[in-house]
């Protein structure tokens, strides 16, 4: 399915380039982040182009969504980045890489996903109400990660190359190499990618003082190979894995707490991502196959003198569909499974504490259809369903609890439409209610003196709704929506609560922007109002564990402008965030503050494969902690804040 847009839209919903009027899928509710990279043969493939991702030259999650004030980011250290998408934190959400479903049950205190920017070509954000091939258990939505292919960096007719990156940053003293390697022959095609990252010191805020744990040694890479033939028959193998391994604070997602200086610990996170697919590029109208087998895992360790702890969560996921073109549309069923394991071993040297080696497993069978229609002109529909089969079970290797097993199964659905009233104006709406099943346990707080119940878990459910606008005046754009998710029984098990604590959450919010194309630039203001309350009462970051964190009101600013003649862009955003005084009783306020960043990108007229980048990030110094970084309503606790200025410089040649 497929519906014109103007590019000012694509800025507006985006944040990022804006580009003229492209054909592109339509989702009623998504969040499309940069120019949008399209094919008409796959109406579902929308990405971020390696222009967008030089221009905004990311260097983690928060610089990914700074534009976008409905996507939030906390903490300044990318080990322990979580994403809230439309107040709701990612655990809640069907996140993929490359297709393959994520298990992101890992320690709270660290990443949800932790990914290398330097490794994508897209991003996909459906909030809220997602389609049915998005996955089992959307609650919240989507996010789809997308890895760079040899097509996105190859000119057609040319058959290798290659690219090598130098960078610089002041705050941190960090150094970011990477080189990549590409090529194509005969049928086949292979990638080669390799990052390093390191930093000789920890990275200080806008006062100046050490921003505890922020040392900085990364290491990520990607390889792919595929082979294509004359027939359009596809098969790809991709394999990537990011490496984050050095000293953090005891609690990786704060400082300390007040009073208690419990130093810092080897956080050594461990990530990688294995997928097979097959699809039909030359598909006919009744057959568009999508076949895909993936693995992936997390492995977190905390080594010290005294304990060692090892967490790992695992996904192995399969995927069989097929997309039926019909002359209004098309229609995509399938099926798709997944075995996820969240373990934990334990071992304490000194006796005080019991050893523990525990796992949960949940395996899942789904069924899904999703139609995406234009039964008129002007009137884009789509509708869904799936179900689903869950088996889940305990198991303690030690003997501290009996093993328990469960079966359950529910039913979801959901449906959004975008009706465009005249040339100017386009109205969507969309609603969804998604059976979730039996929510996986984190595995750090897993305890073998648990008492799984023989009453049997509750399942979890959520439903999500927004209605939005946009409105067009040639090269000016306006937009709005509203939207609402409340997710009931979510599991929040605790290492003191057991394995059957529940809550309930709603998250509640708008937002407003407009936008403006000069044909050489763009400039895009937002703003965007969140509240969440979890069982009634108003959030906080403890208790909002796994679902929510306090937001508020964001402003974002974003512009750029291209001098082609001089070979040179340069662009800049702010964002103002505002106070927060909707916290627990005796908490403290969430303090306003503004943070803006500039950059320029040159390119020389006699070396044209030399791109040269400048960046000066937090501009006025601002000293402050990102609005979702956990515990700044609580007294006794010190959270992590961002960076101060800091001068970023890079040089990218590309062979």
């Amino acid at each position: 399915m497929q519906k014109t847009l103007y590019g000012v839209l694509l800025a507006t919903t985006a944040g990022i380039s804006p580009i003229w009027a492209q054909e592109t899928p339509f989702e009623a509710n998504a969040v499309y982040l940069g120019t949008l990279t399209l094919s008409t043969t796959n109406p579902e493939d929308v990405a971020i182009s390696t222009d967008d991702l030089e221009q905004s030259n990311p260097g983690d999650l928060q610089d990914i969504f700074k534009a976008e004030p409905t996507i939030s980011v906390g903490s300044s250290i990318p080990a322990s980045q979580k994403i809230y998408v439309n107040g709701v934190e990612e655990v809640n959400l069907a996140v993929s890489i490359d297709g393959a479903r994520q298990n992101n049950r890992i320690f709270h205190h660290s990443a949800t996903t932790i990914i290398d920017p330097d490794l994508l070509k897209a991003v996909r954000v459906d909030p809220g109400v997602a389609p049915a091939d998005a996955g089992p258990a959307a609650l919240a939505g989507a996010i789809a990660w997308e890895t760079k292919d040899v097509a996105d960096l190859l000119a057609d007719g040319d058959a290798s190359g290659a690219s090598a990156n130098l960078e610089f940053d002041s705050n941190g003293s960090v150094w970011n190499r990477s080189a990549s390697a590409y090529g194509r022959s005969g049928n086949f095609e292979v990638l080669g990618f390799m990052k390093w990252a390191d930093g000789a010191d920890n990275r200080v805020d806008g006062d100046g003082d050490d921003i505890p744990g922020s040392g900085t040694n990364l290491t990520s890479g990607l390889a792919k190979i595929a082979w294509e033939g004359q027939s359009g028959d596809r098969v790809e193998f991709s394999y990537e894995k990011v490496i984050d391994d050095t000293y953090r604070p005891y609690r990786a997602n704060l400082a300390d707490l007040t009073g208690r200086d419990q130093g810092e610990r080897i956080y050594d996170i461990e990530r990688q991502n294995i997928v097979l697919t097959y699809t039909d590029e030359t598909p006919s109208g009744l057959w568009d196959p999508t076949i895909r087998v993936a693995y992936n895992e997390t492995e977190l360790t905390n080594a010290e003198e005294e304990q060692f702890t090892y967490g790992r969560t695992n996904s192995f996921n399969a995927l069989l569909q097929n997309k039926f073109s019909l002359e209004n549309g098309d229609v995509t069923v399938g099926f798709d499974y997944y075995r996820n394991e969240a373990s934990l071993e334990y071992v304490d040297y000194s006796g005080t504490w019991d050893s523990q080696d525990l796992s949960e497993t949940l395996i899942n069978y789904g069924a899904f259809a999703q139609a995406r229609l234009t039964p008129v002109d002007g009137l884009d529909v789509s509708l869904g369903m799936r179900a689903d089969l869950q088996d889940f079970s305990a198991h303690d290797e030690l003997g501290g609890f009996e093993d328990y097993d469960e079966t359950v199964s529910g039913f979801s659905g959901n449906m959004s439409a975008s009706y465009d009233l005249g040339d100017f104006i386009t109205v969507s709406a969309g609603y969804s209610n998604v059976w979730g099943g039996i929510q996986l346990a984190e595995n750090y707080i897993m305890h073998s003196g648990w008492a799984y119940s023989s009453d049997g878990f509750d399942t979890v459910r959520a439903k999500s709704k927004f209605l939005a606008a946009e409105i067009f005046a040639g090269d000016l754009a306006f937009d709005a929506k509203v939207f609402e998710t409340t997710i009931k029984d979510a599991r929040l098990a605790s290492y003191r609560g057991g394995p059957n604590v529940t809550a309930n959450l709603q998250s509640l919010g708008f937002e407003v922007g407009a936008s403006y194309n000069w044909g050489a630039g763009f400039a895009r203001l937002a703003y965007a109002n969140i509240e969440t309350e979890v069982n009634g009462d108003a959030a906080d970051s403890y208790s909002g564990l796994y679902l929510t964190t306090p937001l508020g009101e964001e402003i974002v600013l974003q512009a750029a402008h291209s001098f082609d003649n001089l070979g040179l862009r340069v662009g800049g955003d702010v964002q103002w965030v505002l106070e927060n005084a909707e916290v627990i009783d005796d908490g403290l306020v969430l303090p306003a503050y503004s943070v803006a960043n500039i950059w320029a990108d040159y390119t020389p007229a006699a070396m044209d494969n030399l791109i040269i980048r400048a960046e000066i990030n937090n501009l006025f110094d601002e000293t402050y902690a990102a609005r979702a970084t956990y515990g700044q309503e609580f007294d006794s606790v010190e959270p992590l804040y961002e960076p101060g200025r800091s001068f970023k410089i890079s040089a990218t040649y590309k062979f």
